[in-house]
């Protein structure tokens, strides 16, 4: 034994070592919203537009479909239109780099606009430049209703993070149901893009303009509203004021003032 090893009896019981902690389910809730890229803003609520990426983020999103949407309908050329989407998704990759500021979002899109290039050009259809949004639709709803089915509905996750209810909401029946209903809000948004876009895109071609402006329409700022729609309804009950006791004649509505 060496002497490292031999315990001193006055020493006292050895202390344990301390181990890692395991990250709990709150950790990965709030974890989970932060890669989420949902932001507070200064009066507790979620701040919506900087949730979507803000002015610089939507454009991102949008830029890209519409370069390859106005270059493809004045030159029928799909090559030089994906071209064109491309070098609209490099540009603001470029502009972040510039900007000192994270290339998560732009990477993403460019990784995006890349393989949805790739798709319609391995097909030689304008029209799936667009089909990995509708498996991306797709994905995003089964997990959510999955969530609901699991009673850890996604909104909860989400806005339980910012409200600082950590999981406390998951012990109240009344917020479960309440964080339900804001994830099939945003089931909904997700389902209603591939209602109406779908049908545009088996048209082909000749469905092609709908297609995309459909896509621009319903992208960012009808996430935009299901987000804010979704929070409204999720909205605690403010409890009721203390001060204000049954049959207090200062209170309105009493009984005393009938």
């Amino acid at each position: 034994m060496t002497p490292s090893e031999n315990p001193d009896p006055e020493a006292g019981p050895a202390k344990p070592r301390p181990t890692p902690e395991t990250p709990s389910m709150a950790d990965f809730a709030e974890d989970y919203a932060v890669k989420a890229g949902l932001h507070r803003s200064k009066d507790g609520s979620i701040d919506v537009l900087k949730s979507a990426g803000g002015v610089q983020g939507i454009a991102e999103s949008i830029l890209p479909g519409l370069m390859f949407l106005v270059a493809f309908t004045i030159t029928r050329e799909l090559p030089l239109s994906l071209i064109a989407a491309l070098a609209a998704a490099a540009a603001f990759t470029v502009a972040r780099l510039v900007q000192r500021r994270p290339l998560t979002q732009a990477l993403a899109g460019i990784a995006g606009v890349g393989i949805s290039a790739w798709l319609a050009n391995t097909t030689g259809k304008a029209e799936d430049f667009y089909v990995l949004g509708f498996l991306t639709n797709a994905a995003y709803i089964t997990g959510m209703v999955i969530s609901i089915a699991l009673r850890w509905p996604i909104a909860g996750l989400l806005f339980g993070f910012i409200r600082n209810e950590g999981l406390e909401w998951r012990k109240d029946p009344a917020r479960v149901r309440a964080y339900r209903l804001g994830t099939w809000v945003i089931v909904a948004v997700l389902a209603l893009r591939l209602l109406v876009q779908v049908p545009l895109y088996l048209l082909g071609e000749q469905g092609l303009a709908g297609l995309a402006t459909t896509r621009l329409i319903m992208g960012a700022p009808l996430y935009i509203l299901g987000i804010w729609v979704a929070w409204l309804i999720t909205k605690p009950v403010a409890p009721p004021s203390p001060s204000a006791q049954p049959g207090d004649p200062s209170q309105p509505g009493s009984p005393a003032q009938h």
